[in-house]
């Protein structure tokens, strides 16, 4: 999808604000929703996942599964909305040595499991708005000992509230990101909890 495409800096796979959100996503509903609605705290159109079971109801990209993403950023950032329920992400990538490792992080998940393709994890999510960032290539090389090479599917279960998800070549701090990447309220300073995920020997112990 993105492999023959330059990376460098950030790049974009979904903006709130967008006339299509979901334009490079797939999406499935059941017993929950997917929809645009105004943020209180950020005064601005946001896009909601919600649901009973989080395994029925989730966006993913790309749409088509035998696609590949092809992204090879090793950063992945979201800016998301704890809603104060279980909220589950996951990226699926490739590492040097041609393997596929699928990484999935959940709120309500206590310890981690790792196993030869899928490693879980639990997320610690602060109250509100998060500016969440993914080291995939420290998380591949701690977990499966083999440089991150590309991230060939990403999978965004409920409950959560989302601004944007992109990559990146580098950590940044968000007053360094251009202004539509950023968490910005209109009427009063918004108090952002930047949150870097571990490992998962890291996060057993936090």
């Amino acid at each position: 999808m993105f492999s023959s495409v330059y990376q460098s800096g950030v790049l974009s796979l979904l903006s709130s604000v967008g006339s299509e959100p979901l334009q490079l996503w797939g999406k499935q509903v059941r017993n929950g929703h997917i929809k645009r609605i105004i943020d209180d705290e950020v005064e601005s159109v946001v896009l909601e996942i919600a649901g009973l079971d989080i395994r029925s109801t989730y966006i993913v990209c790309p749409a088509d599964a035998n696609v590949n993403l092809g992204i090879k950023l090793p950063f992945l950032v979201l800016l998301v909305k704890n809603l104060g329920k279980d909220f589950s992400l996951e990226v699926e990538t490739i590492d040097a040595s041609k393997a596929v490792r699928r990484f999935r992080w959940s709120t309500f998940q206590e310890k981690p499991r790792q196993a030869i393709i899928i490693c879980t994890m639990p997320m610690r999510l602060s109250t509100g708005w998060n500016f969440l960032q993914i080291n995939l290539d420290d998380i591949s090389r701690k977990l499966y000992s083999q440089p991150y090479r590309e991230t060939r599917r990403i999978m965004i279960h409920p409950n959560c509230r989302i601004r944007r998800v992109f990559f990146a070549d580098r950590i940044y701090a968000e007053d360094d990101l251009p202004r539509e990447f950023r968490l910005i309220s209109k009427r009063f300073p918004l108090s952002v909890n930047s949150k870097s995920v571990q490992s998962a020997d890291q996060s057993e112990t936090e």
